[in-house]
């Protein structure tokens, strides 16, 4: 019995089973034909093993970062010079849109704080759409703050969003319209220039080194944003790297999904039932809303609804980024406004809520 325990505490023992209920996940997912199912299918399986199962699920952070750098790898391949001045040139409109995107989601906070009965502030952390780990951060910063709750709204909204998309995304009112093709004109020129081998060695080399220089510099996703950088550049001053196949792209959503896939704890979460339910509710309101704003996006930039869409939505860069390829959505214009988000709410929006709490204290200390 004692050595049956300690097998259990192992975390190559842990991380094995974790590894079979991930496969299965992704197996099964591929089975039924469902959206991008080597992301949903592993984060699901994850998911249910992890709140059922009598072993401790284990998925070390480092396969969850090498997916990163993958994905991150193919999408700095999209950002040609002709994108990178397209981008440029919508930067205003980024800004607007960004600014009523976060102000509808501080509303939303601001009704599930007042049904819920939680401060206004740990519910408002918690709501700001695609910052998870800058917005836990802070969270441990600012004194008051719910962090078992913050993480749980970040976390709940995030997995809503990697479900519910993707079935929207591929429904019927984006399924009739024209979509940009994924790296047409780049990929048909990569796919004859450039070999796999040695060019891939290189840009390896350069994506893992510029990661973690990301990393040390404390910049918000370092081991996506880094290989994204990286290779943009490169690719921007004419050395192109080749395209990844579908199965390696396969791999590394199943990298990321399967770390997801653990990351949601309901359990350490007090009046769980109403908590849940109103994260659930303010995930489905910021989802409508933000398609609400593509339709903004459409009228007036001229794009696709599945790119305006993916552009807009309140969730993590590298699951619309890796939707964007399933759907052949123009993906250099997605990850353009899901970064410009980033680094928004990485050097914005903090400052922005310090100023906010500072000024609701002084207010409510006046009322007293």
């Amino acid at each position: 019995m004692v050595h049956i325990a300690k097998n259990y505490n192992n975390k190559t023992f842990r991380f094995l089973i974790t590894l079979m209920v991930a496969i299965i996940g992704g197996l099964t997912f591929t089975y039924l034909h469902t959206p991008i199912p080597w992301l949903l299918g592993p984060m699901t399986a994850v998911l249910i093993g992890s709140r059922f199962g009598n072993i401790q699920l284990y998925w070390p952070t480092s396969i969850r970062d090498t997916g990163l750098i993958i994905v991150g790898y193919s999408i700095g391949l999209s950002f040609t010079r002709d994108a990178l001045f397209q981008i440029a040139g919508k930067l205003p409109f980024m800004l607007i849109l960004t600014v009523v995107l976060i102000c509808f989601c501080a509303g939303i906070a601001f009704v599930v704080s007042k049904l819920s009965g939680v401060d206004y502030p740990t519910i408002l952390i918690g709501s700001i759409p695609g910052g998870l780990s800058q917005m836990i951060i802070f969270a441990e910063e600012v004194k008051g703050i719910d962090i078992t709750i913050v993480t749980f709204l970040q976390v709940a909204r995030l997995i809503m969003i990697i479900f519910f998309v993707p079935f929207l995304i591929l429904g019927p009112f984006f399924k009739n319209t024209p979509t940009y093709a994924l790296l047409d004109s780049v990929g048909t020129t990569l796919q004859s220039s450039a070999p796999l081998f040695p060019v891939i060695i290189w840009f390896t080399i350069l994506c893992v080194l510029c990661a973690f220089l990301f990393k040390k510099l404390k910049f918000p996703t370092p081991f996506m944003l880094g290989p994204i950088i990286v290779t943009a550049i490169a690719t921007i001053s004419g050395l192109h790297g080749p395209p990844l196949t579908p199965t390696l792209l396969d791999i590394s959503q199943f990298m990321i999904g399967g770390y997801i896939g653990l990351l949601l704890k309901p359990e350490k979460l007090q009046h769980k039932t109403k908590i849940i339910t109103l994260a659930l509710i303010s995930g489905i309101v910021m989802i409508l809303g933000s398609l609400g704003l593509s339709f903004i996006l459409v009228y007036f930039d001229h794009i696709t609804p599945s790119t305006s869409f993916l552009s807009l939505a309140p969730g993590g860069m590298d699951q619309m980024a890796i939707l964007a390829h399933e759907v052949n959505a123009d993906l250099s214009m997605v990850t353009g406004y899901q970064l410009f988000r980033l680094f928004f709410i990485y050097f914005a929006v903090p400052p922005l809520l310090r100023l906010l709490f500072r000024v609701g204290k002084k207010k409510t200390k006046k009322a007293a």
